[in-house]
This record gives structure tokens, sequence and C-alpha cells, in this order.
């Protein structure tokens, strides 16, 4: 038995490609005849898959939260969503344990805001989606609402939002609600705004709407005036290549009527000048004429921690170095008639679309937290803030704090949700919620098998597939090669050895003995560094495999195919570029001009590296048949292990089609199975297979395909 390639679960069955080189199985590669009955013909009888059940096995720990909120009179209550890891989930003795509310209810696992009324908490107000703006974010289906304490749910629509972004409840109103849409994530879209409902959900009116490109990614309510809200709006969207954070109607809005009517107040004096970027909004509900907002700007170069040489003139640029010239923490002491920058912060900025959060203490007028890989906390009015050092886990993106007793929080960041009941002096575990994010799955061949896999913002992560104590315990587990977010790989003669993705790079590990080595294809550091120069281009989740035949033989990929016979020591090229290396749309190492995609703020740590090799597998059938698919819609299969290499790409795939996975046939060495998907393109229609005579016809939506059948 040899170790199992990562599952093709995650993606869309897309079609079977066929090597017009090879010629169809031969006898040597013919099925089993002594197969059972319920095998016969190839397929499995379903009255088989009718005895399976799923089974949680871990590990139970948390993943993704950017959505919470406490019970305003329980102290021990607390609800939190997460995204991607299974909806909304609650507490009542404050995070010591969770139970899940939306099973059975929700049409989606992703969770964006979340809201209490204050004046009857057993009605709770939630939105779906996700709008930590990555590659892999899921869409929601609206909004939804439960009258009962979480017990039950009715969806209330909004579901052409696609991505909630914040939810404001009328302290004395529970019926009286607003919803922020940011809308689409990938392409321009007319469901942006902000909407209220006067009937608790049951109809929606848009009050704001800028446009298409323009979506409100925050929204608070003064307390002490319920008709007076802020909004934030931003045009932030993602590409399969880059992520554009910055816009001209990128801004800050107020109604004083509930939101009839909207004014702009992003011009007011103290804000800075240019092209702005996400913008987060609170209000010190102890002085509510106190506002706060955190945001990046390309500034007038005038002040702050980054003063511009030569405004104004021909080599001015106000962004230099991932910092631009406005970017700070602003405050308004006139409900934002005018402002002043009270800190001007570069760790307040890192990836400032992924975080980028501001919280005002509700007692104390003073304090302010601000949210991004820890959280920042001031005393004195942001003037000079405080890391806070006992948090469970980092990379934040929600605090809530209670309006009576702010040492009572509730914190939600990708390691999940933690309360506080002491001001933040101690906090409670995130190993103690079933969330998390897996980017793939395989198992090794112990027995019982174990199951593998690398989970976003922590370790990767092996888990016993069954145990003999009746449950599956903590101490159980162990931690592979791979990091957060690469393939894995278990030697199947050697099964304390493992390999795995870290980042972009390789790792071999040895947990008999401890030892950890890196075996990456090229020892470059890749950290601040464009496309355009670098040697190999990676997807984030590193992919790499052990040959079926020869376990000993190792391939990864970058945007070429990379062999290596000697653990990692050394590699070999086995392909051409086989992506379609649109040097147009690679990010380049700063300083340079932004261009038609870029926004005021670069990834360039290489998450969404582009054209790249993103799924790569060899036939388990015969030695030397690999595949491989690109990030950026190519399809390309060698028969001699990688000696010659032939586009077998679908005609009419496309462009910016993510080939997530080729999965070759476990039959026939002629065939393989292909997951991809537009959704960066706004194609989200699901994909087929229909078998029509002598071809396969591929559907999915945005292009359409056909190969010879075998």
């Amino acid at each position: 038995m040899r170790h199992h390639d990562p599952s093709p679960w995650l993606g869309i069955l897309l079609s079977i490609l066929l090597i017009p080189a090879l010629a169809c199985a031969g006898p040597e590669d013919a099925p089993n005849r002594d197969a059972p009955a319920a095998m016969a013909g190839g397929s499995v009888d379903a009255s088989v898959l009718e005895v399976l059940e799923w089974r949680p096995i871990g590990p139970w720990r948390g993943g993704k939260s950017i959505a919470g909120a406490g019970h305003p009179t329980e102290p021990g209550v607390f609800y939190m969503g997460s995204t991607n890891g299974g909806g909304v989930w609650k507490t009542d003795d404050a995070g010591v344990s969770w139970h899940n509310l939306s099973d059975g209810y929700f049409g989606t696992t992703t969770v964006s805001s979340l809201a209490i009324s204050e004046s009857d908490p057993d009605i709770l107000y939630v939105g779906t989606g996700d709008v930590s703006f990555r590659t892999n974010i899921s869409r929601g289906d609206g909004l939804y609402r439960s009258d009962d304490a979480g017990r039950t749910w009715r969806n209330m629509g909004l579901a052409a939002t696609r991505n909630l972004s914040a939810i404001e409840v009328h302290p004395r109103d529970p019926n009286l609600v607003y919803a922020a849409s940011h809308g689409h994530g990938f392409i321009p879209d007319q469901n942006r705004g902000v909407y209220r409902s006067r009937d608790g959900g049951e109809t929606w009116e848009r009050t704001l709407y800028i446009d298409d490109e323009t979506g409100v990614i925050d929204l608070v309510m003064d307390r002490s005036a319920p008709g007076t809200l802020y909004a934030a709006t931003w045009n932030g969207r993602r590409f399969p290549w880059t992520i554009k954070d910055a816009g001209p109607r990128n801004g800050i809005w107020k109604t004083t009527d509930g939101g009839d009517s909207w004014e702009e107040i992003t011009a007011a004096p103290g804000l800075p000048a240019g092209l702005k970027g996400r913008i987060s909004l609170d209000i010190s509900r102890s002085r509510p004429n106190r506002v706060w907002a955190l945001m990046t700007a390309e500034g007038d170069g005038t002040g702050g921690l980054y003063t511009a040489n030569a405004p104004g003139q021909a080599d001015w640029q106000p962004c230099r170095d991932y910092y631009c010239s406005g970017n700070g923490l602003y405050r308004s002491e006139d409900a934002g008639r005018s402002w002043a920058r009270v800190a001007d912060n570069p760790n307040f900025f890192q990836r400032p679309w992924y975080y980028t959060h501001v919280v005002a203490d509700p007692t104390d007028p003073d304090v302010v937290y601000v949210l991004n890989t820890s959280i920042w906390k001031s005393t004195d009015g942001g003037e000079s803030v405080t890391a806070l050092t006992t948090l469970p886990h980092g990379d934040h993106h929600a605090l809530w704090i209670d309006p009576t007793d702010s040492r009572r929080m509730l914190g939600g960041g990708d390691g999940g949700a933690t309360v506080t009941l002491n001001g933040g002096r101690t906090w409670s575990s995130v190993e103690n919620q079933p969330t998390g994010q897996m980017y793939n799955a395989s198992v090794d061949d112990d027995f019982p098998y174990n199951v593998c896999a690398p989970q976003q913002d922590n370790t990767s992560i092996c888990v016993p597939s069954r145990s003999d104590e009746g449950a599956i315990f903590d101490y159980q587990r162990w931690t592979t090669a791979a990091a957060e977010n690469g393939g894995i790989a278990v030697h199947p003669d050697r099964l304390d050895v493992s390999y795995g993705g870290d980042h972009h790079w390789i790792a071999r590990v040895d947990r008999s003995t401890g030892e950890r080595r890196w075996i990456n294809v090229w020892g470059e550091n890749y950290y601040g560094t464009g496309e355009d120069q670098l040697r190999y281009r990676q997807v984030w989740d590193v992919k790499l495999f052990l040959s079926h035949h020869d376990p000993d033989v190792m391939y990864t990929a970058t945007q070429y195919v990379h062999r290596s016979t000697d653990e990692g020591e050394s590699w070999e090229d086995i392909s051409p570029d086989l992506t379609r290396a649109d040097e147009s749309r690679f990010e380049t190492t700063l300083p340079s001009d932004r261009g038609e995609y870029w926004g005021l703020t670069r990834e360039n740590v290489g998450i969404e590296w582009y054209a790249a090799i993103a799924s790569i597998a060899e036939s388990p059938v015969r030695e030397g048949v690999l595949w491989t698919g690109s990030n950026d819609g190519l399809v390309y299969v060698s028969t001699d292990g990688g000696g010659s290499w032939e586009n077998v790409t679908p005609p009419d795939m496309g462009a910016d089609t993510w080939v997530s996975v080729v999965e070759p046939s476990r039959h026939d060495p002629a065939a393989a199975y292909v997951s991809a998907n537009r959704h960066m393109m706004g194609d989200d229609g699901p994909a087929c297979v229909i078998p029509c005579g002598s071809v396969v016809v591929i559907e999915v939506a945005g292009f359409r395909g056909r190969i010879p059948a075998v």
C-alpha cells in the first residue's frame, strides 16, 4: 500500500481528460475481476454507501471567526460566527465549551456579522459571507434571524448581497435593523450598500448606495441617538492575481435621520487627502461625539510616519515600502465635523484589506483598541498603545465589549473565539471549537490510518481515524512537516517521516527524532518581493507528493514541475513553464507604479501569487504519467516522466480558471478527473459531467469544452 494523494473532495468535478498519446487501458490495467458484486461494472452499489455516516475526528480547535457578541445581561453567554468553519456557535459558560446553533437552518457555513437586540436579547441577527478578503472567501446567502436565542432560525432575505459586513439594531426597537453589504468580492455588483428594515427583516429598503464597485465595509450606530449612523464605503475587490484596495469613492458617510438621507464627510478637515483604502469606524459610547476612524490613505505627504520629500513633484509617490503617508488612527471630537490623526503606527496596517478594525471602549472614552496581527490598547485617547500579550492566538478581526462592564469581552480571529472576564488578563481557550479551516486532506499507511491536514493560520496536524479509547483525544494528534498551508506526504515505509509545505518552503520532519530540516527547491526569501523578480512562483498551499510507484521519488511544483530522488536534498526541473505567465499580472517589487489593478498596498508575501501550478498528480496505474493544473487555466500531461508535456486544456476553459485538483483515474492510465472553478471571475455555477455518446461535455458557468472519451 502506498501513501494516498490529497483527496479530490475540494472542488467541483469538472471533466474527465484523456491523453491522446496513450492507448486505452491494456490487460495489465484491467479492472479486478474478483471485485465485490457491489462494485460490478466499475461502480458502487448505492446501498453500500447508504450505510456510511460522517463522523468528526478533529481537531477540536478553532478556525477564523470575524463576528461575535455577548448577551447583555447573562455574563456567561456569548455567540460567535465562524467563516467556512461551521456557522453560529454559543457558549453559556464564558468560553469553556461551545455548541453549534445554525446546523440544519443555514444554507452556508460562513458568518460575517452578528448582532443581539439589547431590548430583547432572544432576538439575534446574523449576516453571512466573509469580508476578510482572501481569494478563498465563501459567499453568504443573506441575513438570518432567531427569536429564541438561536434555537431556530429564519432566512430574512438579502441573499444577493453575498457579504454582509455589519449589522446594527435599534436599542429600543428590535425590529428596526440595518445591514451593511460590501457585495461581491470579485466583480462589480449592484447589491452593495446599507439596507434598512422596520419590520424585523420581513422587508428591506436600501438607504445608501454608491456604485457597483463600492460597497459598505463598516456601519456603527450612536446608541444615544439611534437615528445617527456612520458608514464606511470601500471598493475592495479581489482579482485572481491581486487585490485592489483603494478607490475614489471610499470614504465616510453620516446620517442623522435613520438613513433617510446621508451626507459624505470624507473631506472633513483633518482627514487625509487622496485615495483611501479600507476604513473602520467606531463611536465612544460614553462620549458619543468622539468618533474613531482607522484607515489607509495616500495623504499629501505633509505629516505622519512617512513624510514625502517632494509632494506634488514628478517623483512624488504617496505610498512607499508598503506604507502610505495618510495612514493613521483618526479621532473626531465633534461627531465627524473635524478630525485629527492621533496615531500613525505601521503595526496597525499589516495587510490592511484583511484586518483594519478599531473598537472603542463603551465606558471609558480614552480607551480604544486596534486589531491586526495583535490587539493594541490605548488608555490615553490613542496617543500611545500597548499590545495585549495574553491572547491565545493572533490575527484578530472582531472584539465585542460589554457596554456595562468593559472587563467582559469576546475576541474573534484566525484561531477562533475567546472570552475574557477580567479585561484581557486571561482568555478562554480556542482548543474547544471544531471550526478549523483545512486546506487539504491526506492519509498515511498506518493501521488504523491517520488523517493529516494543514489548518489555516495554525499548524498542520494528523489525527487517528479511530481510537481504542472510545474517543480521539488531543494527546493523540501530532504536527507534520507542513505548516498552516502546504500539502502533506507521509513516507509509507517510514511513517515517522513526513514532508510538507511551509508557506513557500518545504520541510522534512522525522517525528521519532524531532529532526526538522528545510528541503526547498530554491533557497529564496520571498517576503517583500514581487513576482517579477522571482525565480519560482508557487501557490500558497504548496503542492507535493510521493510517487505511487517509488516512495523515494518526490514531486512538487512552482510554474515548473520539480522532482527529487534524495528526499529533497536536490531537485531537478522536469518541465517548462506550464502556466500562461502573463507578466502584466505579476505583482512588482515596490517602489513601482500601481498600474491598472493595484491599490494602495500590495500583498507581496506570496499568498496570492499568480501563474503557478495549483495541482499536480501522477497516475497510480502507470508510472511517469504526470498531470498538472495551473491557477490561470491550463492543464498539461506528460506520459514520459516529464520528458515532454502536452497541453490538454479544454478549448473553452479560458484564462483565470483555477484548476484546483487533477485526480488521475485509479483504473485507466489515460484518464483524469479535473476540478476547476472561476469564482474569482464571478462564475458561481456548478459543474457537471454529462456522457454524450463518444464525448464528455464539460459544463461550468462561463465556459464549455469537449474532449474525446475513452
